[in-house]
């Protein structure tokens, strides 16, 4: 693995560096840079990897450059950076496109836009990417490579397209997470512990999660197979037809998606901000 500067070491930064580690990065390859000593102290005793306040500190001879600042903070950041035109630019900033980090500064650079979610924090999610055009093949691995550490990739070839992704994955674990609280609210209804409820809940969410992974049906065919007729499952799923459940969750998945494209239109033509803190 070549050497990799983050810029910003906040909690998404934090667990790529734990995931390359894990996945036998050296220590010494990695580097980040913060302006808060908070975090730049909480990583280098979790990880034992060099930070810096410096930013160009911290990406100087570094192959990989991951933007991981908060997006109000991303066109300061880049616009300070003195990038070289063999770096690999790498943003996980949500609504931060490519024309603007190219018009910032990144116009020669191969830059690589991702979209990942929460469970990154756990090593368990999921990122989508989009390169542009001046990203080569190699470039695109060693992308990929990166955003493994923290679970799941996928490459889209339009930029538009993360937009749908922010609503189906960035957006969606808050989804499961308000089917989880409804369920847990309904089973301490019927009388069990609250801890029992959300043992329930939360194993049989992941089981269910196995299932449609790792199943060649689709979650319409193992729903039906888990619904007999006239049984109990058969019941509750007319409640939530009854109700338009559905009909909702597309909704709400299209209101978000509208929201990102939304928000991405704000950031880039908000005027700037502060410093480049993460």
């Amino acid at each position: 693995m070549p050497r990799i500067a983050f810029v910003g070491a906040g909690n998404m930064a934090s667990s790529l560096v734990g995931g390359l580690l894990k996945h036998g990065a050296r220590a010494s390859d990695l580097v980040a840079a913060d302006p808060d000593a908070t975090q730049r102290t909480r990583l280098e005793e979790a990880h034992g990897i060099a930070t810096t306040v410096d930013n160009n500190a911290a990406i100087r001879a570094s192959r990989v450059v991951v933007l991981a600042v908060k997006p109000q903070v991303m066109e300061t950041a880049v616009r300070n950076l003195r990038l070289a035109s063999d770096q690999l630019l790498i943003s996980i900033a949500a609504g931060i496109t490519l024309d603007s980090l190219a018009r910032w500064g990144a116009n020669d650079l191969a830059v690589v836009r991702c979209m990942p979610n929460t469970p990154a924090l756990y090593g368990a999610g999921i990122t989508a990417l989009c390169a542009n055009a001046r990203t080569s093949p190699a470039d695109r691995e060693l992308a990929t490579a990166v955003l493994s550490a923290a679970g799941a990739t996928l490459w889209v070839e339009r930029e538009e397209m993360l937009d749908a992704v922010t609503a189906v994955s960035g957006s969606g674990p808050a989804y499961f997470f308000y089917l989880m609280e409804a369920m847990i609210e309904a089973a301490t209804a019927l009388g069990l512990p609250d801890d029992v409820a959300r043992r329930l809940t939360f194993e049989t969410a992941r089981g269910a999660a196995i299932m449609a992974a790792e199943s060649t049906d689709s979650p319409a065919k193992l729903r039906s197979n888990v619904t007999s007729k006239g049984g109990t499952t058969e019941r509750a799923l007319g409640v939530l037809e009854d109700a338009a459940v559905r009909a909702a969750i597309v909704r709400a998945v299209r209101a978000a998606a509208v929201r990102s494209r939304e928000l991405a239109r704000e950031l880039d033509s908000s005027p700037k901000k502060g410093g480049a803190g993460a």
